[in-house]
């Protein structure tokens, strides 16, 4: 059983934050939260401690979006998220997180900016691709089973179809529980979901419906643009992070 304060102090907003980003604005910020728990603990034994907790926000987001899915496009990213998930679970213990993370980041970072520069506003909307579909898929996949970020990569290749509003989030939602539960599989014989992580999950867990429920409150009172709007911020703010991490683990290990 963890102990630590700081490990809670950090946990709580992350996990409340994490179901706000699940429910409302389509996953922007859902990769925050093992970063976050990383200072405290290894970053493997943060990804299994967060796995329980995503795949119970996911229940509970489905039931709100039922029915509210696009699926021409999860004919082609759930394929492509198990091809990036089998490639993580082959990876595992071999790949640099410092780099995956710099990787992750500066998309993160890099998708909003050519939003916000007029580039995108001018393109119209990008239609279902089996190609692009796969490839950010297929990324979100692997990304999300290495450190449960999986959110840029998709939103990446779903933002400029500019689907509806709840269209949009549900989707997401979809995505990420065929994600999240097809995980369990491999995190259990990895040995990440362990009675220590199990049990800090448990401890953790009540703050999922609590998130996501303030989520789907804030979903249900703000436009289409404001939730395309504020997951481009959010998207920007976690790539920064990402990016902030990815260079400190890279300099300690003395590779930039």
């Amino acid at each position: 059983m963890i102990t630590d304060p700081l490990f809670y102090a950090l946990a709580i907003p992350a996990i409340l934050l994490t179901g706000i980003s699940k429910s409302g604005f389509g996953g922007a910020m859902g990769g925050l939260a093992v970063p976050l728990l990383s200072l405290v603990v290894p970053p493997a034994q943060a990804a299994g401690i967060m796995l329980p907790i995503l795949c119970t926000m996911d229940v509970i987001g489905l039931r709100r979006f039922a029915g509210s899915f696009d699926w021409p496009n999860l004919r082609i990213i759930l394929p492509g998220a198990v091809v990036g998930i089998a490639l993580g679970t082959l990876c595992f213990g071999l790949l640099n997180k410092g780099w995956l993370l710099l990787l992750v980041g500066t998309i993160g970072v890099g998708f909003p900016l050519l939003n916000w520069s007029g580039l995108a506003r001018r393109q119209q909307p990008a239609g279902v691709s089996v190609v692009k579909g796969g490839f950010w898929s297929a990324m979100s996949g692997f990304t999300s089973f290495v450190c449960h970020n999986g959110g840029a990569p998709l939103l990446v290749y779903l933002m400029p179809q500019k689907l509806e509003r709840k269209l949009f989030v549900g989707t997401t939602v979809m995505f990420f529980l065929v994600v999240n539960y097809v995980k369990l599989v491999p995190y259990y014989f990895l040995g990440q979901l362990h009675l220590r992580n199990l049990l800090a999950a448990l401890v953790l867990l009540p703050l999922a419906p609590v998130g996501v429920y303030i989520g789907l409150w804030m979903q249900g009172r703000i436009t289409d643009s404001m939730v395309y709007r504020w997951a481009n911020i959010l998207l920007f703010a976690t790539g920064w992070k990402l990016i902030w991490d990815g260079v400190s683990m890279l300099a300690k290990q003395n590779l930039i």
